[in-house]
């Protein structure tokens, strides 16, 4: 595709090239849009060493495109990047999610119709096992924030563990999102309800934001190279 535009006034095809990369890739769009970019100034600096050598600027341009690889031989490692810096992001949001629920169980409890009222057993009981849920998936979560962060230049971060945090954030996202109906029905019951239906909303955006990102974070994994 690059090698055919022969004219002066046809298509770059340093942008034909990194359109082409990225329209391949997923990832987190701030780090995405920063390799991108990196990428077109290296073409850029390879074109512009080409042309200060006497070659006409079209056809450095295309040596500069021709000498860096094509996008398919390049998409698996940038993809791996990128797997690697979402699963960072996945990882951050699922480590908030025990936080979170304790946050919420203390609105629930402080929403009650006195000092010492306890929630229903049924309550405790949900309560207590979403909470185990949620520390089990931030164990991979927090694994993959040290493997990934100081640990990164020592260890190489294993695929496995890359597609653990991804379905440990589906996991913290079911957790959330059974927590916000949960709260949603005690905020009915609860005598303080407005305070209960916040924690209510709190465990709804959470679950919006740990399933968004562990959506992201599943796609990138099968994306990536093994």
């Amino acid at each position: 595709m690059i090698d055919t535009v022969t004219d002066e006034h046809g298509p770059d095809p340093v942008e034909e090239y990194v359109a082409s990369l990225a329209a391949v890739l997923r990832g987190p769009a701030r780090v995405k849009n920063r390799m991108v970019q990196e990428i077109r100034d290296g073409l850029t600096d390879a074109a512009d060493a080409h042309a200060g050598e006497g070659m006409p600027r079209r056809r450095a341009v295309r040596e500069a495109v021709r000498g860096f690889g094509t996008p398919e031989e390049i998409a698996p490692s940038c993809q791996r990047e990128l797997t690697i810096a979402q699963a960072r992001h996945t990882a951050r949001v699922v480590a908030l999610t025990v936080p979170c629920l304790l946050a919420c169980w203390y609105l629930l409890r402080s929403g009650g119709p006195g000092d010492g009222w306890q929630p229903p057993r049924a309550v405790q009981v949900l309560a207590a096992q979403l909470a185990g849920v949620a520390t089990g998936a931030a164990l991979p979560a927090a694994a993959t924030l040290a493997v990934t962060g100081v640990l990164a230049r020592r260890l190489p971060t294993p695929h496995r563990l890359l597609v653990a945090v991804a379905w440990a954030g589906t996991t913290a996202a079911v957790v959330m999102g059974v927590a916000a109906m949960a709260l949603a029905v005690a905020s009915l019951l609860a005598a303080d309800w407005p305070l209960v239906a916040l924690a209510g909303v709190l465990a709804a955006a959470s679950h919006a934001a740990v399933a968004s990102s562990a959506r992201a974070c599943r796609q990138c994994v099968r994306l990536a190279p093994a």
